[in-house]
């Protein structure tokens, strides 16, 4: 099991090591595959290498579908397996997160990308190479600044949301490659619905054929367990099948020439306006491909007890994007499933990443010249059983049950998504959200019961300015209404937890509106976050003699019984 203090490994000079401190723990911190390296064994070692050369198999043909969602030539899916894994494992705090191309991030480089490229296939890959740079670029930026946490805008529901839908989307533009239809270039999901219904008539029964029994073998696949690389399996026996039964004669498309070895590095340059047309794309790709690889890094390190840093881990994920750019490749990110397999077959370090880079350079040397005669469909087979898995019901459901507000982030965002593109239901989802918290903090929990002439406010939640309103309008409404009547007031703070200005100045005016009622307000339950805040307003002199522990200890105070209330009213 892994040490969790990741980013200092222990020293064999101690005093040497505090005379060399900070810049020993600044290198330790930003470079953890020394730290990894130093505490592996042979054992880690030989799991290491099995893993990675199992994530490997996997990442062969689903690096390949995933360019060709993307709307790259399927072997830059291969180039990007292969240098940005090798700068994700010098940097990354994880030792089993399996970085490469991802299906949501692909999606994202197709719709960010087409309405920029004008049909050009030259002009398409080089932006993918400027988008991945772009990427990279506002992720190290977000890591220097320490900004990790800032992702949090972006809530589980909506990602739920989002996820379920775009995986939809892919799922339904994979769905005429199935068929061996073509659909021309539909605007939106519903289009590219209609145009598919429209295709049937004209199925390639052959192509179908070959799709259709991928699916099943990689469905079997599924089944035997990771240890067997079935996906590899599958696109070979696809690719000795179209000579052996002359597929192709038959109308069934294939890869073509594939180019073996990695292109020469280089930096690929776009004009101003065109990398303003793709800033918003590439915003979007930076927060989400990060969000997909930190959550399933620590879902993972809950099992191991690895300690994942968010901002090391942001710095990560952008130099392997920035490796991505100058490999001609696309925008990467760590992936679910990879990792899940990448776990289960043993991986401990990083050491396993740079075996899967190895092997997936040594498929490029060896095997890609042998993807010429591969069926296209077999890619979509592919693409089709990986997001199957992303369309999640069970937390729709569970969003729902626990908190309303939540299920209506993730509904809103999986049919703006679905509806509207990934980019505007994305940014739909997080505006939702956003005012969905704001909504939840200003509209605070508040129950009210009586006991005899006294009548108790139970309030949960920050007295903000929101909040304070709703505060003064369910005072006067239970005053004015059905506890007209009572002559004192307790209102409980117990559940709040901290004021502003607004929030005193409420105090001040319930207590106010209780005079001129003629009730007396008694608080109780006031915690420092408040009490500190009326001090330096000077509003607690005026509630001295008013002040009570608690709710028990102002009934006692005012000569009732606690546990003789009776609840009356409720308030939202």
């Amino acid at each position: 099991m892994s040490d969790p203090s990741l980013s200092e490994p222990p020293s064999d000079d101690p005093g040497s090591a505090a005379a060399r401190g900070r810049p020993r723990s600044f290198w330790a911190r930003r470079f953890p595959l020394r730290g990894w390296i130093q505490r592996a064994d042979a054992g880690s070692h030989r799991a290491d290498v099995l893993a990675g050369l199992t994530v490997a198999a996997m990442l062969v043909p689903q690096s390949m579908a995933y360019a060709a969602l993307a709307g790259m030539p399927p072997v830059t899916g291969l180039y990007a397996s292969t240098v940005p894994l090798v700068a994700y494992a010098f940097l990354g705090t994880s030792g089993q997160l399996a970085f490469g191309p991802v299906a949501i991030v692909s999606l994202l480089t197709a719709s960010t990308l087409a309405p920029v490229a004008g049909g050009d296939p030259g002009r398409y890959v080089v932006l993918a190479g400027v988008l991945a740079l772009m990427v990279g670029t506002l992720q190290v930026l977000l890591g220097l600044l320490r900004a990790g946490r800032l992702t949090s805008l972006l809530s589980h529901p909506v990602i739920s949301g989002f996820t379920s839908a775009a995986a939809i989307v892919i799922a339904t533009s994979q769905l005429d490659k199935l068929l061996g239809i073509s659909v021309g270039r539909p605007e939106g999901w519903l289009e590219r619905i209609g145009a598919i219904v429209s295709g049937l008539p004209g199925t390639h029964l052959p192509t179908l054929a070959v799709g259709v029994l991928a699916i099943l073998g990689l469905l079997l696949g599924q089944r035997l367990g990771p240890r067997i690389p079935t996906p590899l399996l599958v696109v070979i026996a696809a690719t000795a099948a179209v000579p052996l039964l002359g597929l192709e004669q038959l109308g069934v498309a294939v890869l073509g020439e594939v180019p073996s070895g990695l292109p020469r590095p280089s930096l690929p340059t776009a004009p101003v306006n065109t990398l303003v047309a793709l800033l918003p794309g590439a915003m979007i790709i930076s927060l989400l491909s990060y969000l997909e690889g930190i959550s399933v890094a620590r879902a993972v390190a809950a099992r191991t007890r690895d300690r994942i840093d968010p901002d090391q881990e942001l710095l990560a994920s952008g130099a392997a994007n920035l490796a991505a750019g100058v490999v001609q490749a696309f925008p990467v990110a760590g992936g679910f499933s990879r990792t899940a397999v990448n776990h289960t077959a043993g991986a401990r370090t990083p050491l396993a990443s740079l075996v899967t880079a190895a092997g997936v350079l040594l498929a490029l040397l060896v095997l890609a010249p042998l993807f010429a005669t591969l069926p296209q469909v077999v890619l979509a087979a592919v693409v089709l059983v990986a997001v199957a898995k992303l369309v999640d019901v069970r937390e729709a459901r569970h969003a729902w049950q626990v908190e309303r507000t939540d299920g209506i982030a993730l509904t809103v965002t999986f049919l703006a998504t679905l509806l509207l593109g990934v980019e505007i239901g994305i940014g739909i989802g997080i505006a939702v959200s956003l005012v969905l918290s704001l909504w939840r903090v200003g509209v605070p929990r508040i129950v009210a019961e009586r006991s005899a002439d006294t009548l108790v406010l139970h309030l949960e939640g920050d007295l903000l300015p929101a909040s304070s309103v709703r505060l003064l309008e369910v005072l006067e409404d239970h005053l004015d209404g059905p506890h007209a009547g009572v002559t004192h007031l307790v209102l409980d703070l117990g559940g709040v937890p901290s004021a502003d200005v607004s929030g005193v100045n409420a105090l001040a005016a319930a207590d106010a509106v209780c005079r001129a009622a003629d009730v007396e307000l008694h608080l109780a339950g006031v915690r420092a976050g408040v009490a500190t805040r009326m001090e330096r307003a000077h509003l607690d002199a005026r509630f001295v003699g008013r002040q009570h522990a608690d709710e028990a200890a102002a009934l006692v105070a005012l000569g009732h019984q606690p546990a003789a209330g009776a609840l009356s009213a409720r308030g939202t």
